[in-house]
């Protein structure tokens, strides 16, 4: 008895701690799409802000929203290329590692950016200006140098897949349609050509036959040809039964 007890508390142990595990497990996943959520709506309202800047404003002020507008558009589409593109080709790890060493001098250039927007010495920003386009270009060519070789491979790789596909189905088609493409059998030509013809060799029987032992040409002409041996084929229209009126 104090062992069918002692094996009941462990299996309630063994449930409140699943129990417990599992809602945890739970409120993390939660916490993460809300966090994910509220980043991805901070970003979007972020790039709002910076998209109306750089059309709405002029000088300095407009200049460096259309930079951060820029380097955040072609980290985020490169970021997304290469991680999509990785799930499916493994070599795409090295340009993602790659990657995300470009990106820390991507968000440096980002916070920098962001940090002059609100200088209010616009002279000596503007004289920064030409560095940071120059640092801006650097890192958005980079950036859209890997996300363009990994769509080009990835689209080599359908090519090369839709090529040998066309190949496959050639190869089929051709072996449906086998009997467009038999060869003629040693010996035989049409009905008209030369000797070992199936229908010269019929003509040849008959124009011997003379009456000796072997000859064919009467058998032939006496007994009619049993329309049961004859071959036919799926795709042949069956004679149409004769009606009496």
């Amino acid at each position: 008895m104090e062992a069918v007890i002692l094996i009941l508390g462990l299996l309630v142990v063994a449930f409140v701690a699943l129990g417990i595990y599992v809602s945890v497990k739970i409120i993390r996943a939660a916490s993460r799409g809300v966090d994910r959520t509220i980043t991805q709506a901070r970003r979007a309202v972020e790039d709002t802000t910076l998209r109306a800047k750089s059309y709405g404003q002029v000088g300095v002020a407009g200049e460096l929203a259309q930079l951060r507008l820029s380097l955040r558009t072609s980290m985020r589409a490169t970021q997304e290329a290469l991680q999509t593109g990785v799930t499916e080709d493994a070599s795409l790890s090295e340009s993602l590692g790659l990657f995300q060493r470009l990106s820390v001098h991507g968000r440096e250039l980002d916070d920098e950016l962001k940090m002059l927007e609100r200088e209010p010495d616009k002279k000596t920003v503007s004289s920064l200006l030409p560095g940071l386009k120059k640092r801006t270009g650097e890192i958005t060519r980079s950036a859209d140098s890997l996300r363009w070789a990994a769509r080009d491979r990835a689209r080599q790789f359908a090519d090369d897949d839709l090529a040998t596909l066309n190949d496959q189905i050639d190869v089929e088609a051709g072996a449906l349609r086998h009997w467009t493409t038999e060869e003629p059998v040693p010996g035989v030509q049409d009905r008209t050509g030369a000797p070992g013809a199936p229908g010269n060799a019929r003509w040849q029987g008959q124009g011997q036959g003379n009456g000796q032992p072997g000859d064919t040409g009467i058998a032939e002409a006496i007994t009619a040809a049993d329309p049961r041996q004859r071959t036919t084929y799926p795709w042949q229209k069956s004679a149409r039964p004769e009606t009496t009126n």
